[in-house]
């Protein structure tokens, strides 16, 4: 059975998640950068997943992965790009 995990981002981080886990969306909650992410609790195999987030108008030094998602915080005044980067 599978189930729905929520990971806090910061500006490059990187998560330990089960193998196989499927990126659905990220949002801004209370006020922080979030990930939600499709997973198989039960999977015996871990694997660490690499991300960024990048601000409107921030210099992205090469590859800046495949895009995640846009999100908002303070009322739209911060405007923040999420990118999964693979090794």
């Amino acid at each position: 059975m599978k189930t729905i995990w929520k990971f806090t981002l910061k500006p490059q981080c990187e998560l330990l998640m089960p193998k196989g886990a499927e990126v659905l969306s990220a949002r801004e909650q209370y006020g922080a950068v979030c990930l939600w992410v499709l997973v198989d609790p039960d999977a015996t195999a871990q694997e660490a997943r690499h991300f960024r987030v990048r601000g409107t108008g921030h210099s992205i030094e090469g590859d800046p992965g495949r895009f995640i998602d846009t999100v908002t915080l303070q009322g739209g005044a911060l405007v923040w790009h999420v990118f999964e980067v693979r090794p």
